[in-house]
C-alpha cells in the first residue's frame, strides 16, 4: 500500500558570532529545533489530514540543511520513496536565478521520479 512522507526542510540553526550582542530574545537550539518541529507540522498538516482521510499510512519529518533541495534528495534516498512529489512556488526572471530553484535541483540530482504541482498566485495576493 501506499504510504506518504511529509518533509520540511529547515535552515541549519545559525549560531551568534558576537556573544556580547545577542539579542535577549534570540532562541538556543533547542528552542530554535522545537519552533521548527512545531511550524513543520503546521505547515505540513492539510497533508496528514488528507492522507489518514485517504486510509493511508503517514509521517510527518523536519529535518534541518542549508541545502533544502539535497536534503529533499537524500531523506528520499534513505527512506526508500518511490516518488517525490513537491510545490513549486513559480518564481521566475530574476527571482529563480537569484533565489535559485530548489525544484529545479532536486530534478538535476535524483533519479527518482517528481512530480511537481505549481503554486499558482491569485492576482493581488
Amino acid at each position: 500500500g501506499a504510504e506518504v512522507l511529509a518533509l520540511f526542510v529547515a535552515p541549519e540553526y545559525q549560531y551568534p558570532v558576537y556573544v556580547e550582542i545577542i539579542p535577549h530574545d534570540y532562541p538556543s537550539e533547542e528552542e530554535y529545533v522545537l519552533q521548527m518541529k512545531r511550524m513543520g507540522e503546521e505547515y505540513m498538516g492539510s497533508i496528514m489530514r488528507a492522507a489518514q482521510g485517504a486510509g493511508l499510512k503517514h509521517a510527518c519529518m523536519t529535518a534541518f540543511s542549508d541545502s533544502a533541495a539535497l536534503k529533499i534528495v537524500d531523506v528520499a534516498e534513505q527512506q526508500h520513496c518511490d516518488l517525490i512529489f513537491m510545490g513549486s512556488h513559480g518564481r521566475s526572471g530574476w527571482g529563480q536565478l537569484l533565489l535559485g530553484s530548489v525544484t529545479n535541483k532536486v530534478l538535476s540530482h535524483t533519479n527518482k521520479p517528481v512530480l511537481v504541482h505549481r503554486l499558482i498566485r491569485e492576482p493581488g495576493t
